[in-house]
């Protein structure tokens, strides 16, 4: 099984760094160049379903569970599963008076037909894809929250 943890602490109100951070279609903009395409395909109270399109023009439909007021969000890979047998993912928000820290916690197993590489290649690309998108959302939350509170 494997298992990826990272973090960055962004200084901003927890609404925003949430809301933000949930939005699915600026995740184009939040992911880099990792996502072409995020479309929401479904809203059903806090559930979320939705179509990311990776740089290779590979497509999967993910659903998502947005539980703002215990600051967390919780996700799952649904179709198709290939590469993966599963792959569940959540998101932590952690309030302290100068900020947020937010976390992402992956676990996931690799199919054991998928031959290209191996699950700690995997995870190891997870790791690093996970670094260099929390740094995105950093910069990017931390610049909106900076230009609504000089709009104050």
């Amino acid at each position: 099984m494997g298992h990826t943890h990272n973090s960055i602490f962004i200084k901003a109100p927890y609404s925003l760094v949430f809301d933000v951070s949930n939005h699915i279609e600026r995740w184009t903009e939040l992911f880099g160049d990792e996502y072409v395409k995020a479309e929401v395909l479904s809203r059903v109270g806090n559930e979320i379903t939705f179509r990311l399109t990776d740089d290779e023009s590979k497509s999967w439909v993910s659903k998502r569970w947005l539980y703002k007021d215990l600051k967390f969000a919780y996700a799952s890979r649904h179709d198709p599963m290939f590469p993966f047998l599963y792959m569940k993912i959540i998101w932590l928000y952690h309030e302290t008076k100068e900020g947020i820290l937010m976390t992402w916690i992956q676990d996931f197993e690799m199919d054991p037909n998928f031959t290209k590489f191996s699950e700690e290649q995997i995870e190891g690309f997870i790791n690093e894809h996970s670094q260099h998108n929390l740094r995105i959302f950093k910069r990017v939350i931390e610049k909106e929250s900076m230009e609504l509170a000089a709009k104050k």
